[in-house]
């Protein structure tokens, strides 16, 4: 099937709005979206949100669609992976960062917005490999 595209293309296109959706609001709400990494001032722009929603979902699915054909296994495990990937990255990225409150909770959102939409997209793209009588077919890329 040539399905995968069109999945993995809505789940990076609704993550990236809905994280930018995320954003906006955090800005709204008085977040400065500003860390200090070795001295130096940075700061998180609607750009740099759009990059970390689409990326590391693009490249997961990607890799999920490719894999596929290896067996229905791959699926189960990304269901749970993902996800956990998703949540695990706030501890790492953005807890650690010098964010204001506001920005910090903004930005732990986006992350956690990824989670159901990996999930979501991990299952299409494993009924898409589905034959009627059930066997896994390989889903094309």
């Amino acid at each position: 099937m040539r399905r995968a595209p069109a999945v993995i293309a809505a789940a990076v296109g609704a993550a990236v709005i809905v994280n930018l959706v995320v954003y906006a609001i955090g800005r709204a709400a008085g977040g400065s979206f500003r860390f200090t990494t070795d001295g130096t001032l940075n700061e998180v722009d609607a750009v740099t949100v759009a990059g970390f929603s689409a990326v590391p979902l693009l490249l997961g699915l990607s890799l999920v669609a490719l894999l596929s054909r290896l067996g229905p296994w791959l699926t189960r495990t990304a269901v749970i992976v993902a996800p956990a990937l998703a949540l695990a990255t706030i501890v790492v990225m953005t807890v650690p960062a010098d964010l204001d409150t506001t920005s910090t909770i903004t930005l732990s959102l986006c992350h956690v917005t990824l989670a159901p939409i990996s999930v979501a997209a991990v299952l299409a793209l494993g009924r898409g490999g589905r034959s009627r009588a059930g066997r896994a077919e390989p889903v094309s890329a």
